[in-house]
C-alpha cells in the first residue's frame, strides 16, 4: 500500500523559511500530479500548490504565490515545498497528496486527491 509521508515542519519565526518534503513508499508516485494542502486551527483545509507529473507545470494558492516553491524529484520519489517569507498565517498542518485522474492537470480541489499524508506542523511566530 502506498503511503505519503511529510517531513520538515517546525517553528520559525516571521521571515524565515522551510522546506517540507514529502516521500513516497512506492515509485508509483511518479505516475501523478501532487498537492499540498494545509489546515490551521479552526478552518477548513486549503489548497496551497500543485504540480504536474513529468513537465512540472505548477499552480499555486494567491496567498502564497511569490513565497512558496512547489518541486519534485520523481527519483527520489519526493515532492518538495520551499517555503520562504513567512508569516504567521502560514501556521497550519500541512499535508501532501496524490490527485486522481489526469496526470497533466492541476485541482485545487482536495476532492480531486485520493492519498494523503498525517501532515506536519509548520508554526510561524511573530
Amino acid at each position: 500500500q502506498v503511503q505519503l509521508v511529510e517531513s520538515g515542519g517546525g517553528l520559525v519565526q516571521a521571515g524565515g523559511s522551510l522546506r517540507l518534503s514529502c516521500a513516497a513508499s512506492e515509485r508509483t508516485l511518479s505516475s501523478y500530479a501532487m498537492g499540498w494542502f494545509r489546515q490551521a486551527p479552526g478552518k477548513e483545509r486549503e489548497f496551497v500548490a500543485a504540480i504536474t507529473l513529468s513537465v512540472g507545470r505548477t499552480n499555486y494558492a494567491d496567498s502564497v504565490k511569490g513565497r512558496f516553491t512547489i518541486s519534485r524529484d520523481n527519483a527520489k520519489k519526493t515532492v518538495y515545498l520551499q517555503m520562504s517569507n513567512l508569516i504567521p498565517e502560514d501556521t497550519a498542518v500541512y499535508y501532501c497528496a496524490r490527485k486522481t485522474g489526469n496526470s497533466y492537470r492541476l485541482s485545487p480541489w482536495a476532492s480531486d486527491y485520493d492519498l494523503w499524508g498525517p501532515g506536519t506542523q509548520v508554526t510561524v511566530s511573530s
